[in-house]
């Protein structure tokens, strides 16, 4: 009871609601600024909360978190650019909706599916932290692995009705993660002799060149007078109907966005692909998906907005960071004197509950500032597309140029962008390459390990409890999704 005081008191605090408030609209403005990602707008801050209180640093820190998850879906949905890597899967129906004229349904949906995904972390993160940080503790290397392996078993869910095709993707985006360094040896791999590809082709650079820079040259090829329509410039929020119908998808990228959060190195862009899979697999309307289904918008923004607190769950209980955003909220405590822990909640239980409180109060702020500055984002898109597109390609090599500060990124992103285009044309879909990109570095680093530690013997997969039920299922989702192709093919040839 003392504990849950303490974070209602931070509801009352002008400094902390000030925080939050900054916290989000620096994050919201990070997310939507494509190569902007969240750990890097976290960053940015990280000097400045030197001089003040602890409790309202790392409420700062940790709104930028959530403002910048949700930021990232804005030019997802407006102009097919992902903010940040989680956004990527959002792209796929929200722009869709966006061409139709629903530019404003889209961004209301996103926004709430944000909220609710958002308070959701946040209820698991107060009420469950120990006990879910015991069952991402109790994970080996195999079991990374096969969660890997789960990851790309979704693969023919992405695959537009080509399994083929998928695949060809997939092993596409394998090859660029293996690009850069040896995991394990540090042996170098794939650079061409390139001082710029030693630490490999950063995840963000891959999806701003397959989805931003290949829809400018589709649109560059279109007639002056082809657009897409955007509609209404007004923020429409979901009606009591569409809210029953997203409930399902909302609840999927919840549970999914949990288990990944709480699950460190996983993160919002395999909770995000893997909550839209699942909603498309379970939806009553699948053949929506991939042509502006709302609930295509739902689902992957539940789920990376949940990853935002579940995140925290290691981190707070046993001190180890889960991500890149995570390790620099530790930095924030570590700066203050304090050391994330279980010892964290007996020697400084003030500031783990008034960071409970300030998540509480960054989302009700994500909620607000939303509402404030969806309507101008939604008015830029329907300025003349010539400006507009010029906009865009200068809005993302400046995102691009300000993460290392080179342009051999930049022109790395250009190329990627003319392989995207590539790939549009031979009708090869982009997302399995993305995803095999993302999955590829868990995938090789965990076998890698595995065999170290079995001393070469496979087995390790099968006899490790949590690997072996990963691989079944992943097993399983392979079987039917094969089983399921097949059938239609037949039903199509008939």
């Amino acid at each position: 009871m003392d504990s849950f005081l303490l974070a209602l008191s931070n509801l009352s605090s002008g400094w902390v609601i000030l925080s939050a408030f900054a916290g989000v609209l620096w994050g919201i403005f990070g997310g939507a600024l494509p190569g902007i990602s969240p750990s890097i707008a976290m960053a940015l801050l990280l000097p400045f909360t030197v001089g003040m209180e602890a409790t309202n640093a790392l409420v700062l820190l940790a709104s930028v978190y959530v403002g910048a998850e949700y930021g990232g879906s804005i030019p997802a949905i407006l102009i097919r650019t992902p903010g940040t890597n989680s956004a990527s899967a959002t792209v796929i129906d929200g722009n869709e909706m966006a061409k139709r004229g629903q530019a404003g349904e889209a961004l209301g949906i996103s926004l709430m599916s944000g909220l609710y995904g958002g308070l959701f972390g946040l209820l698991v993160l107060v009420l469950c932290t120990e006990s879910l940080a015991q069952v991402a503790l109790a994970f080996t290397p195999a079991a990374y692995f096969s969660l890997g392996i789960l990851g790309l078993s979704v693969i023919a869910g992405l695959s537009g009705g080509s399994l083929l095709r998928g695949l060809i993707a997939a092993c596409m985006g394998l090859m660029v993660a293996f690009i850069g360094s040896d995991p394990v040896s540090g042996v170098q791999r794939f650079t061409f002799g390139s001082v710029d590809l030693l630490d490999g082709v950063k995840p963000i650079l891959v999806m701003v060149g397959l989805f931003a820079v290949s829809e400018m040259l589709v649109q560059i090829g279109e007639p002056p007078w082809a657009r897409g329509n955007t509609g209404s410039t007004r923020l429409k929020l979901p009606n009591w109907a569409m809210s029953k119908r997203l409930f399902k998808p909302q609840a999927i990228g919840a549970a999914i966005g949990t288990f990944e959060g709480v699950t460190p190195g996983a993160g919002g862009t395999v909770a995000a692909f893997m909550a839209y899979t699942e909603a498309k697999r379970w939806s009553k309307h699948p053949e929506e998906f991939g042509k502006g289904s709302p609930e295509g918008v739902a689902a992957p923004e539940s789920a990376n907005n949940v990853v935002t607190a579940t995140a925290l769950v290691p981190l707070l209980s046993l001190g180890i960071p889960g991500s890149n955003s995570a390790a620099i909220l530790l930095g924030g405590f570590l700066i203050h004197g304090l050391q994330p822990g279980p010892m964290l909640f007996q020697k400084a239980p003030e500031v783990v509950y008034g960071l409970y409180g300030g998540l509480l109060i960054a989302n009700i702020a994500m909620l607000l500032i939303g509402l404030v500055i969806l309507s101008p984002c939604m008015w830029l898109v329907n300025r003349p597309k010539p400006y507009l597109i010029a906009f865009i390609l200068a809005l993302v090599m400046s995102g691009v140029f300000a993460i290392q500060q080179s342009l051999f990124d930049c022109a790395l992103v250009l190329l990627i962008g003319v392989l995207g285009y590539a790939m549009r044309l031979l009708k090869i879909p982009v997302l399995p390459m993305v995803l095999g990109m993302v999955l590829g570095f868990m995938v090789e680093s965990n076998y890698r390990r595995s065999l170290l530690i079995s001393g070469g013997e496979h087995s390790i997969f099968v006899t490790d409890t949590a690997s072996a039920i990963l691989l079944g299922l992943s097993a399983v989702l392979s079987a039917y999704s094969l089983w399921k192709e097949i059938s239609e093919r037949r039903k199509s040839a008939k």
